[in-house]
This record gives structure tokens, C-alpha cells and sequence, in this order.
């Protein structure tokens, strides 16, 4: 039951805001009522000037009414994320073969007619992404003792932290990292990549991996030439 006092309260206080100059929006965020209400209450008051509008505020009253709706949308996503988790579920040797080809092909260096080359070296700033590609080679059999890493980070980062960081996930020591590639800084370079949380990317070099770059290549082929193939069973190819 609404206490008895709470509309002329309520009342009192959106004209009392109304009279420092504030719009319904802004009335709203604060008193949590309804927009026909405030109109009725403050409606014999004089309209409040424009004023100019103090962006920290703005900020925040934004922030404040978008926050019910972004903390649907997380829950969305957390229960959209967890269902499609689900469907991977324990990889088959086949498919973790095709994944990191896939992987490889996406993001590893290739050959090409101006650069002719045949090796394997695979970078990203993902963990998870080293993390699958790190498996896949255990998978198809190369030796730890063939892979090499080595950090390729901005010059103004935590570059300790970072080779720290790296050598855990891949299970050495910051001794056995590879020489660290520093990338000059530029104060006029806008870049993105400046939170707590930037670690550079961790490039990975297979010793010896001509034979793997080769049988890789082999790899995507049959890849494309399965997916032609069952694009022509469907009937989507002419």
C-alpha cells in the first residue's frame, strides 16, 4: 500500500526540481515516477531555460536509466553464451584437427606468390586463442621442444607483467621466453589498447615446421573442397 504522505511528497519535490531548472527526464531519474505525474504536479510552473548541460550528469542519469535494460541484456547473453557452450561439448580428434586448421588459417602466416615460405608461426593477444592453437599442435604431434615463444608489445606496457603472464599459460618460464619485440609508442596514435589488462601478443614459432606448414595447407584444402561438397548436396551451388 502507497503511504499516505508519499504524494505530496513526491509532489513537493518534483516541483521543488522543476523550479532548479531540471526536465522530466531528469525529474524521473530521480524521483522514480512516472512521467504523467511530474507533468501534472509542475505543470503551472514556468518552463526552465536551457541550460548547459553538465556532462558528468548527463553521464550519469544515462547511466541510470539504461541500467535495468544492460542488465537484461547480460543476463540474455550469460544464458545464450552457457546454451551454445553446451552444444561443443568434448571435441572428437577430427574436429579439434579442423579447428585448429581453421584457426591457423584464419590468423597463422602463409605462404604467398610474392613471399613464398613455409612455416608455422601463429600470433594473437587472445589466451584462449594460444591456448587452442598450443593444444592443437600437441594434438598433431609436434614437440615442445620445437615451439618457440617470444612477446611483441607496446613499449609504455606493463612488459614484466605481460612475459609473466604469457610464460604461465604456456607452461615455461620467463627465461625461455624469446627476445621481447618492443613497438615504439606514439602519443598520437588514439589506441584502445591501454587498460590494466593489455598483455601485447604472444607470437609462436614450430622449429623445423615446413612439414607442417605443408601438410596444413593440405588440411585447408580438404576442408574447402568438404564444404563445396556438401554445399553442392544441399543444392546451393549451381
Amino acid at each position: 500500500m502507497t503511504h499516505p504522505h508519499a504524494k505530496p511528497a513526491l509532489r513537493a519535490r518534483a516541483r521543488e526540481l522543476r523550479r532548479q531548472g531540471l526536465t522530466y527526464d531528469e525529474i524521473q531519474s530521480e524521483l522514480k515516477c512516472s512521467k504523467s505525474s511530474i507533468s501534472l504536479w509542475v505543470s503551472d510552473l514556468p518552463k526552465p531555460v536551457r541550460r548547459p548541460a553538465d556532462p558528468a550528469l548527463a553521464s550519469a542519469a544515462a547511466k541510470r536509466r539504461w541500467e535495468p535494460t544492460m542488465r537484461l541484456r547480460e543476463a540474455e547473453r550469460q544464458r545464450t553464451r552457457s546454451a551454445a557452450t553446451a552444444e561443443i561439448g568434448a571435441l572428437t580428434d577430427q574436429q579439434l584437427l579442423i579447428a585448429g586448421v581453421c584457426l591457423y588459417w584464419a590468423e597463422g602466416t602463409k605462404s604467398k606468390p610474392y613471399r613464398p615460405q613455409a612455416r608455422v608461426t601463429f600470433m594473437n593477444s587472445d589466451p584462449t586463442m594460444i591456448e587452442v592453437f598450443t593444444a592443437w599442435l600437441r594434438h598433431v604431434g609436434v614437440e615442445p621442444g620445437r615451439v618457440r615463444f617470444s612477446l611483441y608489445i607496446h613499449e609504455s606496457a606493463d612488459i614484466p607483467t605481460a612475459e609473466r603472464f604469457w610464460a604461465d599459460l604456456v607452461g615455461i618460464t620467463v627465461e625461455e621466453l624469446g627476445r621481447t619485440t618492443l613497438k615504439r609508442h606514439k602519443p598520437t596514435t588514439d589506441r584502445k589498447n591501454t587498460e590494466d589488462g593489455y598483455r601485447g601478443c604472444l607470437r609462436v614459432d614450430v622449429r623445423n615446421g615446413a612439414d607442417l606448414y605443408r601438410r596444413i595447407e593440405g588440411w585447408w584444402c580438404g576442408i574447402v573442397l568438404a564444404a563445396r561438397s556438401t554445399d553442392t548436396d544441399h543444392g546451393t551451388r549451381t
